[in-house]
């Protein structure tokens, strides 16, 4: 039930409304009787009168040899000039007419031309950039990552089944060096599943795989050697066997580290 506070509030509310009702009313019944007062102005018609223009008009005339001097200056020659362009020339400008004609009758025409200028200038670099690098734009642009052929998958039976060291000297026989860094970065999980010092989970990442090192200089080298597979399997970037040497003392190095 409404309380005693509410009824009064509701109450005081009601008596100002009343109040300000009749105050709007007297003044508007003040306001009529005022206009009714006022009288209309009185208009008087007063004759027209005509006045004439008496002054003197003075007509000015052209300077003759100031305006011969003018036509014999070429500067003033205002004669439009011979269109001289190409069949081919105005061909195009045709085309991009009927293509493009229609903006210049816009509010907003130039901008408008300019923007489509810019998008099909992006849209060329990007077709561009990503023939060199072999990246398709609609998918990166859905996020769907690039289907990469893994010769070896990484599930928790593969990884204790393999034998890396024959697989690793026979994809390096084959000069295939790709491959090689991923067998040893695989054979690297392995041997940190083993020592327990990982769980090794189909669904885990390698980012996950790092945290989970407690020691500090096993998981500094850990991190540069997975950096290094990454950009080697996932960016797809070739590498001959310097380059392989150098990544394969990375792993030497860190297996030294593991108990």
């Amino acid at each position: 039930m409404p309380t005693q506070a509410y009824l009064l509030r509701n109450i005081k509310y009601m008596h100002r409304f009343i109040a300000t009702f009749f105050a709007f009313i007297i003044a508007l019944m003040f306001f009529n009787m005022a206009r009714a007062g006022v009288k209309k102005p009185v208009i008087k018609k007063v004759p027209a009168q005509e006045r004439l223009d008496t002054s003197k008009i003075q007509v000015k005339k052209f300077d003759a040899s100031a305006v011969n001097k003018f036509r014999a200056d070429k500067n003033f020659n205002y004669n439009e000039a011979q269109d001289d362009t190409s069949l081919w020339t105005r061909f195009w400008a045709w085309v991009w007419d009927k293509l493009f004609g229609w903006i210049k009758y816009t509010r907003y025409g130039g901008t408008i031309l300019e923007y489509v200028l810019i998008a099909a200038a992006v849209g060329l670099l990007i077709y561009v950039i990503s023939k060199s690098l072999d990246i398709d734009p609609i998918k990166l642009w859905r996020g769907e990552a690039r289907k990469i052929d893994m010769p070896y998958s990484e599930s928790l039976e593969n990884i204790h089944e393999i034998s890396f060291d024959s697989e690793i000297e026979k994809a390096i026989a084959q000069n295939n060096y790709r491959l090689a860094v991923r067998l040893l970065y695989l054979k690297c999980l392995k041997q940190l599943s083993d020592t327990q010092l990982i769980q090794w989970q189909i669904d885990k990442t390698n980012a996950a795989y790092i945290h989970e090192l407690t020691d500090p200089g096993q998981q500094q080298t850990f991190k540069l050697i997975t950096r290094q597979f990454e950009y080697v399997w996932y960016g797809n970037f070739g590498i001959d066997k310097q380059a392989f040497s150098t990544i394969d003392a990375l792993f030497q190095d860190f297996k030294k580290q593991l108990p």
